[in-house]
């Protein structure tokens, strides 16, 4: 039981948010109707797909294929880095981070572990900045996105210029922590792709996904031809997939409908947030992470655009304001010689610099 609470922290604390709210309001058939189907549907079928593409090795091919390119340190963290945030908005901040700061670690462990710390830290942050351009790039958007039925288009227009500005930072810091050095003695393997007709299989369902995404394709449709696909082409695959966060999804949103049900709460929660989702999606968002702030707060409010981007701006700070941040530190601790000391103290430096530019640039722009 103990070492669950420690594994699955979120999930715990939203079953148990959720089971207490219950007692105020009487468990009923409403509780389903909390329950936003469409989103756990796509979340699955996306999770699925993507682990799909990591088994038939189609990061790491693009990584290596990259890395030809480069020839020194510097060169390669800026490449890392920019593969991470483009590959963020596609395949999630956690994914992009499972598959590339390994990749890292192995490059730049031993003699090279001076610029090992900053290329993760600046990974980790790509990642979080990156995932937000696309409706699909985290869970929170993909949540937001249906939960206020937005349009691709406007979804895409209102984060695009912090994303933009991100993006900037992240190649102008690279250049600025990063030492160069000559790294020749690297040797980049030649990766491939793992069963090319199954990777054809994951790159059709992808594209499925992406269309459901945009309301092209039913979800429930997808979702029959994802499940199909994977029993017939490897059953394996469903064991990938992060049922706990499909829970932990589920508890939060029926804390959510039963706080949305109790009136004295609903009108003292959506009073607070009138005119203040950005900054307090931020500050939500340091204390218990993004994906649960966005399900709490969304129910209290109709701001959707501040809302969104507090979130995502929100994954910026604390090591559990967004949880891919997490997964960063667990691979660091794994490489030779890790500092975790230094790292939490870069992690932490980094991340509060780059608030302090992102929220001014929310104001200025918004």
């Amino acid at each position: 039981m103990l070492k669950f609470i420690k594994k699955e922290p979120v999930l715990c604390v939203a079953t148990l948010a959720a089971i207490i709210s219950a007692f105020f309001v009487r468990p009923g058939k409403e509780y389903l109707e909390y329950i936003d189907f469409p989103v756990i549907a796509l979340l699955f079928c996306l999770m699925f797909v993507v682990s799909g593409m990591i088994k038939a090795n189609l990061f790491n091919v693009m990584s290596s294929k990259m890395l030809k390119t480069a020839s020194d340190s510097r060169k390669i963290a800026v490449v890392l880095i920019n593969v991470t945030y483009f590959s963020a908005m596609f395949i999630t901040n956690d994914v992009a981070l499972i598959t590339l700061v390994p990749f890292t670690t192995g490059i730049f462990s031993g003699r090279h572990n001076k610029n090992l710390i900053p290329i993760v830290v600046l990974e980790t942050v790509a990642a979080n900045l990156g995932s937000m351009l696309m409706p699909f790039g985290n869970p929170q958007n993909l949540y937001l996105y249906s939960y206020y039925e937005m349009s691709a288009g406007k979804f895409i227009l209102t984060v695009l210029p912090l994303g933009i500005i991100s993006l900037i930072l992240i190649n102008t810091a690279a250049l600025l922590m990063v030492k160069k050095e000559n790294l020749s003695s690297v040797e980049s393997k030649d990766e491939v792709i793992n069963d090319k007709l199954r990777f054809s299989v994951y790159v059709v369902l992808f594209i499925i996904c992406i269309l459901s995404v945009f309301k092209l394709v039913n979800t429930y449709i997808c979702l029959i031809v994802v499940i199909v696909a994977g029993l017939i082409t490897d059953v394996k695959i469903f064991k990938k997939v992060d049922y706990n966060l499909l829970l932990t999804f589920c508890a939060f949103f029926i804390f959510v409908g039963n706080l949305g049900r109790i009136e004295t709460i609903e009108m003292m929660v959506a009073d607070m947030l009138r005119n203040r989702e950005f900054i307090i999606g931020i500050l939500a968002s340091q204390v218990i992470s993004n994906v649960p702030a966005a399900i709490m707060l969304s129910g209290f409010t109709d701001n959707a655009q501040a809302l969104l981007l507090g979130v995502n701006v929100g994954g910026l700070g604390t090591l559990v304001a967004s949880l891919a941040s997490l997964i960063s530190y667990k691979q660091y601790s794994l490489a030779e010689k890790s500092d975790m000391k230094k790292y939490l103290i870069v992690f932490t430096a980094v991340n509060i610099i780059f608030l302090i530019i992102l929220c001014p640039a929310y104001f200025l722009i918004y």
